[in-house]
């Protein structure tokens, strides 16, 4: 079953650990006017992360469904959500919407620029755009300006069933998880470009506090 942590104010994380995978699947949640939910969880999850949501919000009043980039874990269940709630509307990069999400999705994206802002009601995210970080040509993130919480997937991740908010060093831990997984068949999934440096120092420059 999920277990739910408000990481910020209204702002949640829903995470399910799959014991079998020693991996977690996070979703985020930003109650407010327009609610939105940033990662869909895979298909055969919708049930318990549609459940998890209706605890915070009615799950048909979700306004934006956002994700990092176009994977399982991201966005697997985006029409399940599309047909649950009417005035959703998908929430990626420009690059997710022309090579992905457009045709995989019930209805057409909202594709956001790097910068570009959105308001939700009180919230405002600013997308970055972030190519092959922590994966996938499409990837990017959202960061929420008003928390400083900075909505991401797979950065420094980390297996097990770990604590939704930490003032540890993980780097430790994310290394131990890259060694890992590099004996097995998702060997080098989080690659290092000439860009890497540059995308994670942009991050950084936004002080997420969360």
């Amino acid at each position: 079953m999920p277990t739910i942590d408000e990481i910020a104010p209204d702002v949640y994380r829903i995470s399910t650990f799959v014991p079998e995978a020693d991996l977690q699947f996070a979703q985020f949640l930003v109650r407010d006017d327009e609610p939105l939910l940033f990662h869909t969880g895979p298909r055969m999850m919708f049930p318990l992360v549609r459940d998890a949501v209706a605890t915070l919000v009615d799950p048909a009043s979700l306004r934006w469904l956002g994700f990092s980039h176009f994977e399982a874990d991201e966005c697997g269940s985006l029409n399940e959500w599309l047909a649950l709630a009417p005035a959703a509307t998908p929430l990626c990069s420009v690059v997710g919407a022309l090579t992905s999400v457009n045709d995989f999705a019930a209805r057409p994206a909202r594709p956001l620029a790097d910068q570009e802002t959105l308001a939700t009601g009180r919230r405002r995210f600013r997308f970055f755009q972030t190519p092959h970080v922590p994966h996938c040509w499409d990837a990017g993130l959202l960061f929420e300006e008003t928390t400083a919480t900075l909505l991401c997937s797979d950065l420094a991740h980390q297996n097990g069933d770990v604590a939704a908010v930490t003032e540890s060093d993980v780097l430790e831990r994310h290394r131990e998880t890259l060694l890992a997984f590099q004996q097995g068949p998702l060997a080098n999934y989080l690659p290092y470009t000439t860009e890497t440096s540059r995308v994670l120092q942009r991050l950084a420059d936004a002080k997420p506090r969360v």
